[in-house]
């Protein structure tokens, strides 16, 4: 159930108005979303950023209210265990939900602008009143946020915080009170995104104001209701219902920008980030990392989507890896929806790269976590298209994609599951994909390829236990075929070796095989020597999987 806001009392800030203010901002998002996603022309014309919006208040608002329900000890980012909710911890947890729930530039930006927030009121407040306490917490969420992007750029969501803090600042050295801040900030912000257009080449041009801009607007005067009680009057945003073509221009990132979004939480010293921006700053733009403490979310737009996976593998531990395609972001704006596009789970970071430049949306998942109906969903909307195919890339995983595609369908999106059950099958129906026939033709045929490509697996076993193949020990190297154990071996080549000799007994034309992060390349160029010498007209391609996935995948077509 949604939060109820609850009445303040006169410059009162804690943990219930923290909640009241996440509730108001989530509904005034809500309201604002589709009309802000409709003037979305920068960085990318890509129709999205009230979503992204949305989404990341959407988190931070859930990790919020979990944290009301936990004890203190167990809230994110929090160690002191007290026995009710402090404002410390209400901060710093709707800090958190927004940074792992990040969305595009514009929630990247906001979960930063969170955390300067948080930073400031989780601190003790001394001899600090509310109000110099919230002055002085934006004006380092502004400072935080424009220390997050690596070139910040004027007139867009960076302007309009800098503009809010300023008026907060003022407001806090003449002993306003809390509510004088916030009120001075949304009206500081609003001031700032009207001078938007005359800042940026781009909104002139397409006769709007900072998408961004307008969803932190919002924000803030969720934050003055939340604190005064009274309602902001509604205001419209202003600017065409679809942004007019751009010219092409260095930051516009039209056609000729970057092909790929590439997003990723990631576990990293602080160091080791400082070269992962230099490394990303080389391979893309619009690149903005934000968090701390351990825990990033980056956000890059790049043409090379492994090289920015693998920069992330090198820094730390990349996860919840999304990879998303600018042809389908630039039909969104421009009102249109792609024909088809296919949806992929896939169990590797060098998989998710190579799915992606095949075309498909991909959904990067990590051993023992399964993915969520909503991650499902959430990549069908994101792959924008009148009919989708769904490869789920696990027996385990059908239910949920067909509970997806139920979901989808709701929405008007012909969605069809091929039953994959492994990566290689996924990568076989992927290559028969053909986006310019019928609809029903492609998913028969993307099915028949799937079928016909049997799968194998290694996979070293972690204690003993009964298979179908004999007792295995823990250490040793158990090669799966279609899913059941069929050798128990001592070594990976040894055991891959026979695997792959079993799978051609009965025919094949090409041979799969997908590397894990530890195998060596010997391993590969052993088995590929095998097919040459045992299977003279059988192909043989090798790929690698990337962080996440299994020690090897081996696929027969």
């Amino acid at each position: 159930m949604p939060h109820e806001p609850q009445p303040q009392r006169p410059d009162e800030l804690d943990a219930e108005a923290v909640r009241t203010w996440s509730s108001l901002a989530l509904a005034a998002l809500g309201r604002a979303r589709e009309d802000i996603d409709a003037i979305n022309v920068y960085p990318v014309a890509d129709a999205d950023t009230g979503t992204n919006l949305y989404l990341t208040a959407e988190s931070a608002d859930s990790a919020l209210g979990e944290a009301f329900g936990k004890p203190a000890a167990d809230a994110p980012g929090v160690t002191d265990a007290t026995p009710h909710t402090s404002l410390a911890r209400a901060v710093r947890a709707y800090a958190y939900g927004a940074l792992v729930g990040a969305r595009g530039n514009s929630g990247t930006i906001l979960a930063q602008l969170l955390r300067g927030v948080a930073d400031v009121l989780g601190e003790d407040p001394g001899e600090r009143g509310p109000g110099r306490l919230l002055a002085q917490a934006l004006t380092r969420a502004a400072e935080e946020a424009y220390g997050a992007v690596a070139h910040p750029v004027e007139g867009t969501m960076l302007t309009v915080a800098a503009a809010a803090a300023r008026a907060a600042e003022e407001a806090g050295r003449t002993a306003g009170t809390a509510v004088d801040v916030a009120r001075a900030a949304y009206d500081g912000a609003r001031a700032a995104l009207a001078e938007t257009p005359g800042q940026l080449a781009a909104l002139g041009r397409a006769g709007v104001v900072d998408a961004g801009g307008c969803g932190l607007v919002a924000v803030l005067g969720a934050l003055w209701q939340a604190l005064s009680g009274q309602e902001p009057a509604p205001e419209p945003v202003r600017g065409r219902a679809v942004p007019v073509p751009q010219a092409p221009e260095p930051c516009a990132q039209e056609d000729d920008g970057p092909a790929y979004e590439v997003v990723y939480l990631l576990e990293a010293s602080e160091a080791a980030v400082g070269e992962l921006r230099a490394r990303l700053d080389g391979l893309g733009d619009s690149l903005v990392v934000v968090g701390g403490e351990g825990l990033w979310n980056v956000h890059v737009h790049v043409d090379d989507p492994g090289a920015a996976v693998e920069a992330g593998v090198v820094a730390g531990r990349p996860y919840r890896i999304r990879i998303t395609h600018f042809g389908d972001e630039r039909r969104r704006a421009r009102g249109e929806r792609a024909q088809r596009a296919v949806v992929a789970v896939v169990p590797g970071e060098g998989l998710a790269g190579l799915c992606a430049e095949a075309g498909a949306t991909t959904v990067l998942v990590r051993p023992g976590e399964a993915p969520a109906v909503a991650d499902l969903v959430e990549a069908i909307r994101r792959a924008h298209a009148r009919e989708v195919v769904l490869l789920p890339g696990g027996a385990e995983l059908r239910a949920t994609a067909t509970a997806a595609a139920e979901r989808a369908r709701a929405d008007g999106v012909r969605v069809a599951v091929v039953p994959t059950r492994s990566a290689v099958q996924g990568l076989a129906a992927l290559a028969v994909h053909d986006p310019e026939g019928s609809f029903d033709e492609d998913v028969v045929a993307m099915t028949a390829a799937a079928g016909a490509t049997r799968y194998g697996e290694l996979a070293v076993a972690e204690r003993q236990s009964f298979t179908s193949a004999g007792i295995c020990q823990a250490g040793d190297v158990l090669g799966l075929i279609d899913g059941d154990v069929a050798v128990i071996g001592s070594s990976l080549t040894e055991t891959a070796e026979a695997v792959l000799e079993r799978m051609l007994g009965s025919g094949g034309e090409l041979v799969t095989l997908v590397l894990g992060p530890e195998v060596p390349d010997t391993l590969a160029e052993h088995l590929e020597a095998c097919v040459q010498h045992g299977h003279l007209a059988v192909d043989t391609v090798t790929y690698r999987g990337g962080r996440y996935s299994a020690p090897l995948l081996i696929g027969v077509e």
